[in-house]
């Protein structure tokens, strides 16, 4: 073997290497972190706080996750819809392969793409309190499940509905269309800066809860919320965003806050990184409550883009930097010893963020 095969060789193990590492610890005191209050084992921020806050490295699970007896428990049920059926996302889209950094423009991907069919699972939670012919305020949660129920929300429902925490609310969790990021359905649903999405649901989605399960959704925005995980948190924002006059309480773990939209558009250069460079403190001030999250090792460039807006931990940052500025209702968990998606600190907050999400409502309008 030559020289130059073997450099080269050893030259490609390094950059893979160096891709698939692991993200470094971000410190909530670093230069660039907004200022934070740092809470106590197991403490929750005060409800009232528009504020950040540093909580871990260890967790202790809520309660509010566990059955308890006594307590009335609501439904949970489930049907499909096929994509063939739609007028919106029909048919979807799938890649081959991640694809390759434009030359052309560094800011997005040339990826090849393929028709496909799918079928999307929604998971209704119906809390027993909810009287016959109301209507309903209800939550829309993201990456819902693709099979059996996870009990884990209903349960903290159930307790912070009997706890008279939260009103009496449905839960929609909706399935992604598959895949994820970039030339997948996934990324198309929940990446892409429009009010699409939030249509999809408005007029697919929500009519057949409605007809299935005999419910009335509340058509009120302050009654209706909206939740998602990584790229389901951006797409959650972006509901918001775009439709306020159906969205205006929002929750994010770990939110996708960067340059993931596909295809590249124009109108919005940078993707979901717009939001904290120019979206937001460029506009007026929009009526959504707003609560993120992030890890202290989660994601920095996970792909072939090293375009400066794949650090999750700084675009969180900026987040709630920019939110401060503009008086927004918005409430920064910075979570020690955590990964993307902070599935050990979700355990401890996620009662008390969905209790501060809906609070207000009924009564003091969000501003």
């Amino acid at each position: 073997m030559s020289k130059l095969p073997a450099i080269a060789l050893l030259f490609t193990l390094l950059l893979t290497a160096t891709s698939d590492a692991a993200p470094p610890v971000r410190e909530f005191d670093a230069a660039n972190a907004p200022p934070f209050k740092l809470l106590k084992p197991g403490q929750s921020p005060p409800l009232d706080a528009y504020e950040n806050f540093v909580i871990g490295p260890e967790y202790i699970p809520a309660p509010e996750s566990k059955l308890v007896e006594g307590v009335p428990q609501g439904s949970v049920q489930q049907f499909t819809i096929d994509s063939k059926e739609t007028k919106i996302f029909n048919p979807g889209i799938a890649r081959m392969k991640f694809g390759t950094v434009d030359p052309n423009n560094p800011k997005t991907l040339i990826v090849d793409t393929h028709e496909i069919d799918y079928v999307r699972q929604i998971t209704v939670y119906i809390p027993k309190q909810l009287k016959a012919g109301t209507e309903a305020p209800f939550m829309v949660c993201h990456d819902g499940p693709k099979g059996k129920p996870n009990m884990t929300l209903p349960r903290i429902l159930d307790n912070l509905i009997a706890q008279k925490r939260i009103p009496p609310i449905v839960l929609i969790q909706i399935a992604n269309g598959g895949g994820d990021a970039q030339g997948h359905q996934r990324g198309r649903e929940y990446d892409n800066m429009s009010g699409l999405f939030a249509e999809y649901i408005e007029t697919e989605v929500l009519p057949r809860v409605e007809k299935t399960y005999q419910l009335k959704l509340t058509k009120d925005p302050e009654g209706r919320a909206v939740m998602g995980s990584s790229s389901g948190g951006s797409a959650s924002l972006i509901m918001a965003w775009f439709r306020t006059d159906l969205y205006r309480r929002v929750l994010t773990t770990s939110g996708t806050f960067v340059n993931q939209a596909w295809p590249f558009d124009p109108k919005y250069p940078d993707g979901a990184w717009g939001f904290h460079k120019t979206i937001i403190p460029n506009s007026p001030k929009k009526p959504i409550r707003l609560f993120i999250s992030v890890g202290d090792r989660d994601l920095l460039n996970p792909n072939v883009m090293r375009d400066d807006m794949h650090d999750w931990v700084e675009a969180n940052h900026q987040m709630a930097k920019v939110l401060k500025a503009k008086g927004y209702e918005y409430q920064y968990l910075f979570c020690r010893n955590s990964g993307h998606g902070i599935r050990n600190a979700k355990a401890q907050f996620m009662p008390h963020a969905i209790e501060w999400v809906w609070k207000g409502y009924g009564s003091t309008p969000i501003k």
